[in-house]
């Protein structure tokens, strides 16, 4: 390659990579607000526990959602689910879904998880808008048959004792 042509072609990655900076955060989804709310942890119940490595997951939800489950009713409105995410048996974050009625219609219909909305909240329950709730809604998505609850199944076994 000659000379200027060579001066073209790193001008030209030079112009390729500053239009990927500039363009890619429009590209990435972030976090957003939504309707759900920090619960009282007190009134939950701890119905099983997810380990995956250095991750144990807590998750919790109320005494009727159980008992509606349990029931083979659907879970009521007003419900939160919360994942207590430890990392090296330290709190690292909280992930609550919390259903509520005609949520679903606060997005577009691909996105939605019935009436479930997601929210990451950090340690001290502020929100944390790092973490990307449109992620959390896809993966969701795929257990439809299931209210969107991943551990749903692990609920009717529940006796008092968190399931693993």
């Amino acid at each position: 390659m000659n000379p200027p042509k060579k001066k073209i072609a790193r001008l030209s990655a030079q112009i390729a990579l500053a239009a990927c900076a500039v363009l890619m955060p429009a590209w990435q989804v972030h976090a957003e607000a939504n309707r759900v709310t920090f619960p009282k942890l007190e009134d939950l119940v701890h119905y099983t526990t997810v380990r995956r490595g250095n991750v144990t997951e807590h998750i919790s939800t109320t005494r009727q959602a159980i008992e509606a489950i349990q029931k083979g009713q659907p879970v009521p409105n007003g419900t939160h689910f919360v994942l207590a995410d430890h990392r090296d048996e330290k709190l690292y974050r909280y992930f609550v879904m919390e259903k509520g009625p005609g949520w679903g219609a606060d997005f577009e219909e691909r996105r939605r998880t019935g009436d479930w909305q997601f929210q990451w909240f950090w340690p001290d329950r502020r929100i944390n808008l790092q973490e990307n709730t449109a992620r959390c809604m896809s993966c969701h998505s795929s257990q439809k048959d299931r209210d969107y609850l991943f551990t749903a199944r692990r609920l009717p076994e529940f006796r008092g004792k968190p399931v693993e």
